[in-house]
């Protein structure tokens, strides 16, 4: 550009430059954003200088050269020149903007009143008085099907922009605002600060990575709200950058961040306070200073090059299915379940379409019948030790020579492990297909692994015995009460004669346990004689059980009066005849020991352990000497006798027989 035409310039627009006031005055006379409906829709005078496509929609650079570039911004290869960029949500009149603060209201951005935009991808046009390249952007939020291919074509514009100026006309800032600065203050961090470092290198353009960020200022116009405002204790920008740390977004790549609002109550829109900010801007070299126009084209070449190729344009979706499908995922894979919410209420299982893995804690591998699989029907089947048909103690004999067995519902017994002397094929080779199952919390499946012939055996056995000990205890209850009544002291009562306790007189059971206090004689239960002291006055030197009461009297005064004349001889033999008793109970406590091993070797693998069971899964109540634990055959988890009276089969775990199950697993079924 010749300095003659740069002077003319100087002259037309020394208005302007007298004094930033007057340019308020003068653009009181302009154009308002909105016009009626006429032969052109364009706002503003027609300007000979107009602006030209630097980038199209589709990121194809239409500009061969920087020398192309030069010749089309009309300006000298010498000049130092920054570059201004817009941004803003279409139809906030982001082209409107440029023209009235840059260009005096001439039409160098085309405008349109037409619904359909105007402006497609990146305009460039240059403003010789500040020496700056002004570039005008394809609105956000417009109807189109490449919507993260435009968002990529708009960082990179930001990338290489000294000022970027975020056009906003919402009487509210909307997320979108904060949106779309923080994700490019991220982007900018992780992808462009190292391009551009590596570009400023290429072209001989000096500066560190971090004197690279651009600065923004976000021009906010309203009509019917007041603006962020502004005080001596918090400002304007104060009040987006506590925003941005709320919503957990990052504009640290930024330089600066400035707000200017303006409330428009009657057109036409006032500029003034946005290019004062521009101006101080431009003026300001701490950050980023001038460069050559060829230096910018060559780095938006870079950028553009660098940054390009097809993108996948996912349509955003605004109610996904993650707001009303099941929220349940699977245990092993952690796949969420495609059902709708509240399907279970409906008596729908969970479900995904997706594959499972198999993971050896949750066992979730089952066999499925070939024959059946292959007659159209998916029939689980179940390895177990011994067949349905046979019993515990011969089916463990014939698993001994044969192995185990997987039954068919339909087809009977389908493989034997040890059917022959060699040549035993695997199961999935011959007789059934393996199928990984998804493991839902609280659903239930066939396990492959569960075996429990061993359990069985155990259960028999325990039955037997129990019925024997059923049948066996009254008689031997009235002998053991007749023998008891023959050794004790005078003063005891008899046994047949306590009917209940004498303190809380509690009815007695028929296999309830009766107890004398050493003092009185009286009979009492476990919980009313619980008390240990010495009664020398009846002949019991040693601490011996006394009912609550005479322990109380005892401990208050030692010196009691003997009641009867007690028989010394009556006294030893009761007490010889409870030594014998604590012996034996001693061998049978030593004994519980092997039998507790043996059950826990034989628990199936699902089976809670002893030692990890405190109180039952129903109840809640503790066990202990009065509560006996039993195994749900279903879930596996402790339960009391009361809450288990239930008995079916679980032919998922193996048992064909009736079998106890807890009274929430029934409620299940």
């Amino acid at each position: 550009m010749s300095i003659n035409h740069r002077k003319s310039l100087l002259s037309h627009s020394s208005a302007i430059m007298e004094s930033i006031d007057s340019l308020t005055i003068a653009e009181r006379s302009l154009p308002p954003d909105i016009i009626p409906e006429g032969d052109s829709c364009s706002l503003g005078p027609i300007s000979e200088d107009t602006s030209f496509h630097l980038i199209d929609g589709k990121e194809y650079l239409k500009i061969t050269s920087a020398e192309q570039f030069i010749k089309l911004l009309k300006c000298e290869k010498s000049d130092r020149v920054k570059v201004v960029s817009i941004f803003g949500n279409t139809g906030d009149g982001k082209s409107f903007t440029l023209n009235h603060t840059f260009f005096e209201g001439r039409t160098v951005f085309q405008t349109s009143c037409k619904q359909d935009s105007c402006t497609l991808g990146v305009w460039a046009a240059f403003d010789p008085l500040h020496s700056v390249i002004c570039l005008d952007t394809e609105g956000l939020l417009g109807a189109t099907n490449h919507e993260n291919q435009r968002t990529r074509l708009l960082l990179k514009v930001l990338a290489v922009s000294d000022i970027v100026i975020y056009r906003t006309r919402s009487n509210r800032l909307h997320r979108d605002l904060y949106t779309f600065l923080g994700s490019a203050s991220r982007a900018y961090t992780l992808h462009f600060q190292s391009a551009l470092q590596r570009a400023g290198q290429r072209v001989e353009f000096g500066g560190s990575a971090s004197a690279l960020g651009p600065a923004v200022i976000i021009f906010h116009e309203t009509q019917h709200t007041d603006t962020l405002p502004s005080n001596n204790s918090e400002s304007a920008e104060d009040i987006l950058r506590r925003q941005f740390v709320q919503m957990k977004l990052e504009i640290e790549a930024f330089s600066s961040l400035r707000y200017i609002g303006t409330k428009t109550i009657s057109p036409p829109t006032c500029f003034s306070e946005l290019r004062k900010a521009i101006v101080l801007e431009l003026k300001n070299t701490t950050v980023r200073s001038a460069r050559q126009p060829q230096v910018v084209y060559h780095t938006l070449k870079v950028l553009n090059d660098k940054f390009s190729g097809e993108i996948e344009n996912s349509a955003s979706v605004l109610f996904p299915d993650q707001y009303f499908t099941c929220p349940i995922k699977c245990l092993s894979c952690e796949q969420r379940c495609e059902m709708s919410m509240g399907h279970l209420t409906e008596n729908l299982d969970h479900s995904c379409s997706s594959r499972c893995k198999y993971q050896h804690q949750y066992e979730n591998c089952t066999y499925i019948c070939k024959t059946c699989h292959t007659n159209g029907q998916e029939v689980i089947v179940i390895p177990k030790l011994t067949s349905s048909s046979e019993s515990s103690w011969f089916g463990l004999a014939k698993f001994a020579w044969s192995g185990y067995v997987i039954e068919c519902p339909n087809c009977g017994e389908i493989y034997r492990s040890r059917q022959f002397w060699y040549g035993n094929k695997n199961p999935e080779d011959s007789a059934v297909r393996t199928e990984i199952k998804h493991v839902w919390p609280g659903s239930k499946m066939a396990l492959v692994a569960s075996q429990n012939a061993a359990q069985k055996v155990l259960d028999g056995v325990t039955y037997i015995s129990e019925a024997v000990a059923n049948v066996g205890s009254p008689p031997t209850r009235l002998i053991s009460s007749w023998v008891a009544d023959q050794i004790a002291p005078k003063y005891w009562r008899p046994n047949h004669e306590i009917k209940h306790c004498h303190a809380c007189r509690t009815v007695f059971a028929v296999n309830a346990s009766k107890h004398h206090c050493r003092s009185c004689g009286e009979g009492f239960c476990e919980n009313c004689s619980s008390k240990t002291t010495a009664v020398p006055d009846r002949g019991w030197h040693s601490p011996v059980r006394v009912c609550d009461a005479c322990f109380k009297q005892v401990s208050a005064n030692s010196n009691l009066d003997v009641l009867d004349d007690i028989d010394d001889t009556e006294v030893r033999v009761r007490k010889y005849g409870e030594v014998v008793v604590n012996t034996i109970s001693t061998v049978a406590s030593v004994l519980e020991y092997p039998r507790d091993l043996i059950k826990s070797s034989a628990r199936p693998t699902y089976w809670v352990p002893d030692h990890e069971v405190s109180h039952c899964c129903c109840c809640e109540v503790v066990f202990g000497p009065q509560e006996m634990l039993h195994h749900c055959r279903d879930c596996g988890r402790g339960v009391c006798a009361k809450c288990s009276p239930g008995r079916r089969p679980v032919l998922r775990r193996g048992w064909d027989n009736p079998v106890r199950v807890c009274d929430q697993c029934l409620k299940q079924d």
